[in-house]
């Protein structure tokens, strides 16, 4: 059995993990590259196998770092089936359609305005192929062996995160591979705590956070002191945002102050169109989140769900002080460059930062005191006030990784550190050995291993 590196590894994006055993070809995740210019280029090229040897793809959950390049493992030629628990499927589709709009806006925009370096700028996928993707999913039940091969099977178990995450344990030549996918917060403020493994000879674990404790500053108070502020200085406060969890998370926060009479009378708007529709999955599959009917109706009535571009123009148009929630969390694409263009360079705005910010994207460079970002081509100058809410991260910290290793009767084989920067990746790697005295190595991209 071989396992290699495609994405993931030594860094945050582009998740692809290939395992090969007798003829089969599994790939847990396959994930869009983000951040800076040489990871994005990897996007382009092809994968090291031909996607159409690829029997199986064995999705996590849905976010586009783990979800985001599906649209081009089909149009390459893969034919095979996408396994993935009911609301990772649901939340997939939305953020794929969401990407590939982006893609076809961006390169829409480089074309008109010559900003781009290529003589035809071109989107990586389009809405056609993202969804080109749909038929091939299948639902996964969760604690259910799923049979791949003859001796092959899958079970997927809550992971927290974001809603419908899992980690996937597969059964595989009399051993037990246990892939983390994204592990959420033992505390999370929307979803349960994630389901520890029991057995496992060898473990995959995400290292996002692995040298970070997150804060026990309250979120909810920090929030509330920034709206007031920002509402005082006369100014739009800003939140870029995930559009699935995050998004939800910061409306149930900002419904509960308002209900308790701690922020103003303003407009508080979500323009996400993919954050609006993720609202009908947090409906629909209730027993995946701790939000219950009377939470989720008082959300909806509070904000002004904005899906049409022309209500943005006139969102963003209009001078009054608002709370405005928007995608992406990252600040990589989609409206929320809209409203940065217009108020990024007037100093009573308020922008907070509240989730992971990966290399060389522009949620980074604001936290890192950049003077000016560039959007759309054009360069801004940044005298917006920039804050942080650390406390609202859907990844565990240190602590939350520590723990759910913490349930396993047997030691493993190995530990793999993936998803992390090499820092948090070394220092998590570093802990686990202190405290449980594993075998673990940080995997770095390309490699391959045979176990």
């Amino acid at each position: 059995m071989k396992i290699r590196f495609i994405g993931g590894a030594g860094t945050v994006t582009g998740s692809k993990t290939l395992i090969e055993s007798n003829g089969v070809r599994i790939l847990v995740d396959c994930g869009l590259f983000q951040g800076i210019k040489a990871l994005r280029e990897l996007n382009w090229e092809p994968l090291p196998i031909l996607p159409s040897s690829i029997d199986y793809v064995l999705l996590t959950h849905g976010h586009l770092d783990h979800c985001g390049w599906l649209p081009r493992l089909v149009a390459e030629g893969f034919e095979g089936k996408i396994y993935c628990s009911g609301p990772t499927k649901e939340i997939t589709k939305l953020i794929l359609l969401d990407s590939a709009k982006i893609q076809e806006e961006e390169a829409r925009l480089a074309n008109e305005k010559k900003f781009s370096k290529h003589e035809v700028a071109e989107p990586l996928y389009t809405v056609d192929q993202a969804k080109a993707v749909f038929p091939l999913f299948r639902i996964a039940a969760i604690e259910e062996s799923i049979p791949l091969d003859a001796e092959i099977n899958a079970v997927f178990s809550n992971a927290g995160h974001i809603l419908g995450a899992c980690s996937i344990a597969l059964h595989i030549e009399n051993q037990i591979l246990v892939f983390s996918g994204d592990i959420g917060r033992d505390n999370d403020i929307l979803m349960f705590p994630p389901t520890k493994p029991k057995q496992a000879d060898y473990v995959f674990l995400e290292s996002t956070y692995g040298n970070r404790i997150h804060p026990t500053s309250d979120a909810k108070f920090e929030l509330e002191a920034y709206v007031n502020n920002a509402v005082d200085r006369g100014g739009t406060l800003i939140i870029p945002s995930f559009a699935v969890e995050r998004a939800q998370t910061l409306m149930y926060l900002l419904w509960q102050l308002k209900e308790e009479g701690r922020i103003p009378n303003i407009p508080y708007i979500i323009d996400t169109p993919m954050g609006i529709n993720a609202l009908d999955i947090f409906s629909n599959n209730k027993k995946w989140h701790k939000l219950s009917i009377e939470a989720l109706e008082g959300m909806n009535k509070m904000f002004l769900l904005v899906s049409d571009y022309q209500e943005s123009l006139s969102v963003i148009y209009d001078q009054q002080p608002k709370v405005v929630i928007a995608a992406s969390g990252m600040v990589t694409g989609g409206r929320v460059l809209s409203y940065l263009e217009h108020y990024i360079g007037l100093s009573e705005t308020t922008i907070i930062i509240v989730g992971y910010q990966a290399e060389g994207t522009r949620g980074r460079k604001l936290l890192e005191g950049a003077k000016e970002i560039k959007i759309h081509g054009k360069y801004h100058p940044v005298l917006a006030n920039i804050l942080e809410i650390k406390g609202l991260s859907a990844h565990g910290d240190q602590n939350d990784l520590l723990h759910w290793l913490s349930d396993l009767e047997v030691k493993p084989k190995k530990i793999f550190i993936v998803h992390g920067e090499n820092e948090p990746a070394d220092e998590l790697r570093i802990k686990i050995q202190e405290k449980y005295c594993y075998d673990c190595s940080v995997a770095m991209m390309g490699q391959e291993f045979e176990l």
